[in-house]
């Protein structure tokens, strides 16, 4: 269940508190003393107070949770926790209380929505989010204006900008994130999907709905390219061999490009591996799991927006190792250029964050994220794409969570500011702690210890104290 954390740096000193997430799967779950709605990966079981014909019902009916424990979002100056349903939370960050259930299908044709909108300086945000109806199935780029008009709104205003058709009507290409630059959304239709057939028949059959995800190298992945003032999609598309991604680290435009930077694997069957009983192995089988779980790098593409691409593959933008070619069916193939060297070693890369405020969607020089060279994030990483050469805070038996980038308030340089990340161990004679790096040379600069326990997370955000 969703877990909140909340770390309040003030005055010199440093607290901490957390809160479940008052959601109603977690009330219905508490109620049962167990696990009785099902999310991604987990099938549960029905409540055996409800009736024998709710029970029957419930087979049938796909409904969505509001276990909110991916990432904190904002719109229009509330901040909400989210993750990939058509629910959010609103919450109160100083004091993690659960406010209202907030449901797109109520205010836009869509049936779910990411967990990592990008946000324009002006406040507006986009987000992507599918569809299922009359006209089939879509993927359809979101835009929320940046304002309130009354004090009690939360979605009102939001529109679809662009619909997309998948390459397959039964088969939705999975996606955790997109990228976009100054004037453009990019979808990437990776060959990890979700069949919808499948999708009903795990229900009536009993299992999860990560059954209804395969991966299938066999296909391309597809860099979709929308205007995002206008909704106009780009009349080419741009391919490459088959990746699966997660995230991507940003977006830029250059000289008549899209700069798309992302975490990539080259396997994009990893889900099928994180289940309970891979990771409660220990000795030399943990050893061979981790051996099977792909690993994440960063990787450009440069994507050539003009019509002047040939058929011979050629770097479009001289800093770039990145190429692009016109194939005879009208594809414009591309090609990566590796973002790091041998400094990262033999780490995987991911959850990386940038100097968003000033740097998203412009080109840039930093990133930040974890190293795994474990199952999960064992290092922070710091990455400069011009050297290509990274910096990297390790402490053994210690597991740091996404670093979070702070600029200084009269910031000059894009790396003038700080890194939080919330460092956890499973030594019970240790504590986990607040970790704050000079996010410019990579050193430790302070540490608040908590002796408490707290999970493994995903994402968090920076609230500046309100005045």
């Amino acid at each position: 269940m969703a877990l909140m954390h909340n770390f309040k740096i003030e005055n010199g000193s440093v607290t901490y508190m957390s809160k479940f997430l008052q959601s109603e799967s977690y009330t219905e779950n508490k109620r049962a003393n167990r696990i009785v709605v099902s999310e991604f990966g987990t099938l549960a079981m029905p409540d055996p107070c409800q009736s024998m014909y709710d029970r029957f019902m419930s087979k049938f009916k796909l409904t969505s949770t509001d276990n909110c424990s991916v990432n904190y979002v904002l719109y229009k100056g509330d901040y909400y926790v989210s993750t990939e349903t058509n629910f959010m939370r609103r919450v109160a960050p100083e004091t993690l209380d659960t406010l209202e259930k907030v449901d797109w299908t109520k205010f836009i044709a869509v049936n779910s929505a990411t967990a990592h909108p990008h946000y324009d300086p002006d406040g507006t945000v986009y987000n992507m989010g599918n569809s299922f109806g009359k006209e089939g199935t879509r993927y359809n780029i979101i835009r929320v204006p940046p304002q309130k008009s009354s004090a009690g709104e939360t979605l009102e205003g939001a529109q679809v900008v662009c619909s997309i058709e998948p390459a397959e009507k039964i088969k939705l290409a999975y996606y955790h994130s997109f990228g976009m630059s100054e004037n453009y959304v990019v979808f990437v239709e990776q060959p990890v999907k979700i069949n919808l057939l499948k999708l009903f028949l795990c229900r009536i059959q009993g299992k999860a709905l990560l059954n209804s995800i395969s991966w299938d190298p066999e296909l391309n992945t597809v860099f979709h390219v929308i205007n995002k003032h206008t909704g106009k999609k780009h009349s080419a598309t741009f391919h490459t061999k088959a990746f699966a991604t997660f995230h991507q680290i940003n977006a830029f435009e250059d000289q008549g490009c899209i700069v798309l930077d992302l975490c990539c694997m080259d396997d994009g069957g990893a889900l099928d591996l994180f289940n309970l009983p891979n990771l409660r192995k220990s000795g030399k089988e943990l050893n061979e799991f981790r051996k099977q779980v792909a690993k994440s790098y960063p990787r450009r593409f440069v994507l050539p927006l003009d019509s002047g691409i040939k058929d011979v593959a050629t770097q479009p933008l001289s800093y770039s190792s990145a190429t692009a070619a016109m194939k005879g069916d009208g594809k414009i193939w591309c090609t990566y250029e590796n973002l790091y060297d041998h400094t990262l070693g033999s780490s995987g890369f991911e959850f990386p964050q940038i100097n968003y405020a000033k740097y998203n969607g412009k080109k840039y020089r930093y990133f930040y994220g974890c190293g795994f060279q474990d199952i999960i994030g064992d290092s922070l990483v710091k990455m400069d794409v011009e050297t290509k050469q990274a910096k990297i805070w390790k402490e053994d038996g210690y597991f740091p969570s996404e670093p979070i980038f702070v600029p200084y308030p009269d910031i000059v340089g894009e790396d003038d500011g700080v890194i939080l990340s919330a460092v956890i161990t499973p030594d019970q004679n240790k504590n986990i702690f607040l970790l704050i790096l000079d996010a410019k040379d990579f050193t430790e600069l302070a540490r608040a210890e908590v002796p408490v326990e707290i999970p493994y997370g995903f994402h968090g955000v920076f609230v500046p104290q309100r005045t």
